[in-house]
């Protein structure tokens, strides 16, 4: 029954995240100084005249008052209807969907990579405390945590893609190939850079984090009786430091979706990678509520998700939290 009720009121909150961020976005949006209108017609707009112009207000409904709009458009949502986008003349569903796959490929390796290369080093610095290894892996981290996320982007793109030639500079996939002749590997070669930026920037967190841990455990009483009987290295960490260390890196790792997801989108504009990221900024720059709103959902969803799931793996991996859970 904790686990019932752990999993509704997971839920309730969940209802009541996306009902907030739609509002706010909303609101946002109506103090955003681009005109849709324009943004909808493009470079026709000198030749659209008043009574045209009218006409596509009224079909998208921008004559409503801002509060009879977010009524429709939540009517319509309870529904299952996202809308249609302004800029793309699709509906918003069919671009998420399209979307979403080469959104969740790329932060899915930059995940694990940032993941698997942080906990790494940081087990290294803990273990090798204040030697040069140590001091240049504190430095790495904290230079690339203080690194802006298109930096890094554009400096690999110069370096890998301009300079080098070794990887493509940008897209999803090559272009003027059609699509039936594009391949797994062409897929993969475009997103090695992305997906490279992404995980760089996400190693400084799990690796300090990891050090400090390891830090703190290594200085324990019971690592002092340990190391009296003779145990060292690789063996010291195996026997009581790794399961001490790889819970919290686990919580925190789940727990980086939001920054996961906020670095896709600068870093899928740099690269023009066809995911979430760049449809977000497009719609954002154009005035395009309808898309604006489904994929502020599609965030929230997936940054909650993260949450949840570290909330989950710790519950079910901590004894004491797991006894409270199920006790």
């Amino acid at each position: 029954m904790r686990w019932v009720r752990f999993v509704g009121f997971k839920m309730l909150r969940l209802l009541s995240l996306l009902a907030g961020v739609s509002v706010v976005s909303f609101i946002l949006m109506q103090f955003s100084p681009v005109d849709p209108v324009e943004a909808y017609i493009g470079g026709d707009m000198i030749r659209v005249s008043a009574e045209q112009r009218s006409l596509i207000e009224d079909r998208w409904g921008l004559n409503d008052s801002p509060v009879e709009r977010l009524l429709t458009w939540g009517q319509a949502l309870v529904q299952g209807d996202l809308g249609t986008s302004m800029i793309y003349r699709q509906p918003v569903a069919d671009i998420i969907q399209e979307r979403f796959m080469n959104s969740v490929a790329l932060m899915a390796v930059a995940w694990a990579l940032s993941g698997l290369i942080g906990f790494g080093l940081g087990v290294v610095a803990g273990m090798k405390r204040d030697s040069r290894l140590d001091r240049l892996i504190c430095w790495y981290c904290y230079t690339l945590a203080s690194t802006p996320v298109f930096w890094i982007a554009l400096l690999l793109l110069m370096v890998f893609g301009v300079w080098l030639g070794w990887l493509p500079i940008g897209l999803g996939v090559p272009a003027g190939m059609a699509a039936d002749q594009v391949t797994w590997g062409d897929r993969a070669m475009h997103m090695i850079l992305p997906a490279l930026t992404l995980s760089l920037t996400g190693v400084a967190a799990i690796a300090l984090h990891t050090r400090q841990k390891l830090v703190d455990v290594l200085d324990s009483d019971y690592i002092l009786f340990a190391r009296a009987r003779g145990e060292r290295g690789v063996q010291l960490f195996r026997r009581h430091g790794f399961r001490h260390v790889v819970l919290p890196a686990l919580t925190l790792q789940f727990a980086s979706f939001s920054e996961l997801f906020g670095g896709a989108v600068l870093a899928e504009q740099v690269f023009s990678y066809p995911g979430l990221g760049q449809a977000t900024v497009q719609a954002g720059l154009r005035g395009d509520v309808p898309l604006l709103l489904g994929l502020v959902l599609c965030s929230a969803i997936f940054v909650f998700t993260g949450n949840m799931l570290a909330d989950i793996l710790y519950r079910i991996i901590d004894p004491r939290m797991k006894e409270e859970a199920i006790g």
